[in-house]
């Protein structure tokens, strides 16, 4: 067969974008890079795609020997393939991302890359362009989360209004009104209202509800006219 002797060759990377929320504050996954360029430095869990290995495989599979992390839904995100965006040679770069729920996967974490959660609002600044692939990843989801269940998915099975509140803030990066929210979320009819209380915060308690996911998807919309409208990956 012949070959393309005419073209470039190029390497394929995987880089994977793990949000997660902790029931308190919305966090990303972040290792330390193991090798030059940038060794050391705070990096998103990535690698090269190997020899007869697919790219969908080969996100799970560095996701797993980068931070233990197995069993977690990676959705392809975006191509990213700037001619200089890795120093060495010219790479392009396929990023995934992924929304979990920190407590349900902290056993998983191992030590060896010493992948370590960072409140979104604090993390690092990131190598290569890793902070652009972070920032296209946040557009998506808010975008994606507009039309469906997708936060709620973070929340444990019941939960409170304030997480809710604590991971839209997070995601959208805005102030919510606490008094408006409530009333919205009351309106919409989303929630089911639980007997049992939280009182870890207070004496007083805050009560437990769970989602309504018959109704999400036709009252759903009444619940977002807060949220600014996002623009679409560029």
């Amino acid at each position: 067969m012949t070959g393309y002797t005419e073209q470039h060759k190029m390497l394929i990377a995987v880089d994977c974008i793990i949000f997660g929320f902790d029931g308190e504050i919305l966090k990303i996954l972040l290792i330390k890079r193991g090798f030059e360029p940038e060794k050391d430095k705070w990096s998103l869990m990535g690698g090269f795609v190997k020899q007869g290995e697919g790219i969908d495989e080969a996100a799970q599979h560095i996701l797993t020997s980068l931070t233990g992390l197995s069993g977690v839904y990676l959705e392809q995100l975006h191509a990213f393939g700037g001619p200089d965006r890795d120093p060495v040679e010219r790479t392009v770069s396929i990023a995934y991302f992924a929304l979990i729920d920190i407590h349900k996967y902290e056993k998983q974490l191992n030590e060896q890359f010493h992948a370590e959660w960072f409140p979104i609002k604090e993390k690092p600044a990131l190598i290569f362009d890793h902070d652009h692939m972070v920032e296209t990843a946040k557009t998506y989801i808010r975008n994606k989360a507009a039309h469906n269940p997708l936060l709620f998915e973070l929340l444990p099975k019941k939960f409170t209004i304030p997480q809710v509140q604590n991971l839209y803030e997070g995601i959208y990066n805005i102030q919510i009104d606490n008094r408006n929210f409530i009333r919205k979320l009351t309106a919409a009819g989303l929630l089911i209202k639980l007997a049992e209380k939280d009182k870890s915060n207070s004496k007083k308690g805050a009560f437990y509800f769970k989602l309504d996911r018959k109704k999400y998807k036709t009252n759903f919309p009444n619940l977002l006219s807060f949220i600014p409208k996002t623009s679409k990956i560029k």
